[in-house]
């Protein structure tokens, strides 16, 4: 199975995805459903999120399995607190704040390494910088190139907090906005944008030489 994880606006927008205002309002429908009893319209919700939440879970925690076990319990919390929520905010927010949440504490448990994909990173531009170059390597001397690049982007995202690297999994790969992030990691916009521009900054200045 491809590891690499598709960022979320590419594909919404490719399928038609509806804007997150109708969205928000036709989650909200079915969790009253499932407040009222129908529990089953629950799979509705995970299979709509599913791979969604695990592109967080996986971008975090670089473990497939591990991914996987964080997306289970934390649709598991989800449905336990489902009579909780009263759609102040959008059932995703709610979701992905859970997601966050659980993964958090096992990256905590486990001391995970961090691993960022360059694959993500290209289909979601956190560095302009770094596409443009790839895009003009071409055969055995992109592959190279691309080796080289993972193991050094990974040995950067090391140095960065969890927190930054949320902020860019979240902003790069699942395209929410500032606000959206803000709302899902309790900050500020203004703190999001701060942590944004330190990890890109940091991503950049160590990747400098192979963007000569």
């Amino acid at each position: 199975m491809d590891t690499r994880i598709e960022v979320s606006k590419t594909v919404d927008k490719a399928l038609g995805v509806a804007p997150r205002s109708l969205e928000a309002s036709g989650d909200w429908a079915l969790v009253q459903r499932v407040q009222a009893g129908e529990l089953q319209v629950f799979n509705w919700l995970i299979k709509k999120y599913r791979e969604r939440l695990f592109s967080v879970a996986y971008n975090l925690v670089s473990n497939r399995e591990d991914a996987s076990e964080i997306i289970q319990d934390a649709f598991i919390k989800a449905f336990r607190s489902i009579g909780k929520f009263q759609g102040k905010s959008s059932f995703f927010t709610w979701l992905y704040k859970i997601t966050l949440h659980t993964t958090y504490n096992t990256l905590r448990k486990n001391r995970f390494k961090r691993f960022f994909s360059l694959e993500s990173m290209q289909e979601g531009a956190a560095d302009a910088a770094v596409v443009h170059y790839m895009a003009e390597q071409q055969g055995a001397e992109r592959s190279v190139l691309l080796r080289e690049l993972q193991e050094k982007l990974n040995e950067a995202l090391q140095k960065l907090s969890i927190k930054h690297r949320t902020v860019v999994v979240l902003f790069e790969i699942e395209g929410l906005s500032h606000s959206e992030i803000a709302h899902i990691t309790g900050t500020s916009e203004g703190t999001v944008r701060s942590r944004l521009h330190y990890a890109k900054q940091e991503l950049q200045t160590y990747l400098k030489h192979y963007l000569k």
